[in-house]
């Protein structure tokens, strides 16, 4: 019994692997880096959805928008279902995200809302067989805590972009196939054109250079704590949210700042954060006056206004890849491509 434990011990140590529990998962502390193949045309995309469900309206068109895409759509077992504020159980989410990233017919994997629930299936995915079958996945919102967990456990770059039903103009087209189906570097994101409050602005001057990690800022503060935190030291952090009132926001980044590594981030990169200013008759500080409060003492360079989050107009972000923000402009360059 000794002698095997020894082997079992030595052969995973030899491969930088470690158990992380009895749940058929193999992660490492830090695994490669991984980039799966581009999205090609006709490619066949698994449509699923991991947290909220769909109305038959926002179903019509995700499937609408990957046919005029040129994809071929297979749907998730699970993707017609609701279970109150979820997608079906627990189980049959999980199963369609297995099911997506298994199925060698499958060649990216296409999440159609956020809403809740990504959360709730972590400490059941298995890692081992993501790893085995890398290909796109894409998505945002609650989606953030599954980009996180893929990213660290198995090193896949994975893509914050819109869900399949989001709405998409032309620039969310162009950034997708500079990103995902045609892969340029340097790409360039300059700030959001559309009309925000606050407007694009430089929060702390300064350039900054570090793979991208981030995502929605009420599931960055909802993974504090768990296995699946993020870590942002010497990284360029994306964040963004929807709906949430100033001292919000203020307790959310507090919690990030008071918890976390984010005052080791290379730079901060803030996305427009839609429907977050105070509400009538409210005694409050602005959305603006909270960022400055929260991050106007960080020694890194700092914007807001970056063209991600909540919106039509809406970038194409990859976690994991090297990139460059300007709090200066501001801007945000990806470095490298993202797929081969």
């Amino acid at each position: 019994m000794k002698r095997r434990y020894f082997i079992e011990k030595t052969l995973l140590g030899a491969a930088g692997w470690w158990l992380v529990s009895a749940g058929n998962r193999i992660t490492s502390q830090k695994p490669p880096r991984h980039k799966p193949a581009r999205l090609q045309p006709g490619a066949t995309i698994a449509l699923i959805a991991p947290a909220g469900p769909l109305s038959e309206e926002k179903l019509g068109k995700a499937i609408e928008n990957l046919a005029t895409l040129g994809y071929r759509v297979r749907e998730g077992a699970a993707l017609r279902r609701r279970y109150g504020y979820l997608a079906g159980e627990d189980t049959e989410r999980l199963q369609d995200l297995h099911w997506a990233f298994s199925d060698p017919e499958v060649d990216a994997i296409w999440c159609a809302r956020g809403g809740y629930g990504a959360t709730r299936l972590l400490p059941k995915i298995d890692f081992r067989l993501i790893a085995r079958h890398p290909k796109p996945f894409i998505g945002y919102s609650d989606i953030t805590a599954l980009h996180l967990a893929i990213g660290q456990r198995t090193g896949l770059i994975t893509f914050h972009a819109p869900g399949a039903s989001a709405q998409l103009p032309s620039d969310t087209l162009q950034h997708l196939r500079a990103v995902l189906m045609e892969p340029q570097a340097p790409y360039t994101l300059g700030a959001s054109l559309t009309a925000t409050d606050p407007p694009p602005t430089t929060i702390r001057p300064g350039k900054a250079h570090g793979p991208l990690v981030g995502g929605n800022l009420t599931l960055l503060a909802a993974l504090v704590g768990t296995p699946f935190q993020p870590s942002f030291r010497g990284k360029i952090a994306f964040i963004e949210d929807v709906g949430e009132q100033p001292y919000r926001i203020d307790r959310l980044l507090t919690q990030l700042l008071q918890t976390t590594d984010l005052r080791k981030a290379a730079g901060i990169a803030l996305g427009t954060f839609v429907d977050c200013a105070p509400k009538n008759g409210d005694f409050s500080l602005s959305l603006a006056e909270t960022l400055q409060l929260c991050l106007g003492h960080l020694d890194m360079p700092i914007a807001y206004g970056l063209p991600f989050g909540h919106m039509d107009n809406q970038a194409t972000l990859p976690y994991g890849i090297r990139a460059e923000l300007d709090a200066n402009s501001p801007s945000l360059t990806l470095l490298e491509p993202a797929c081969r």
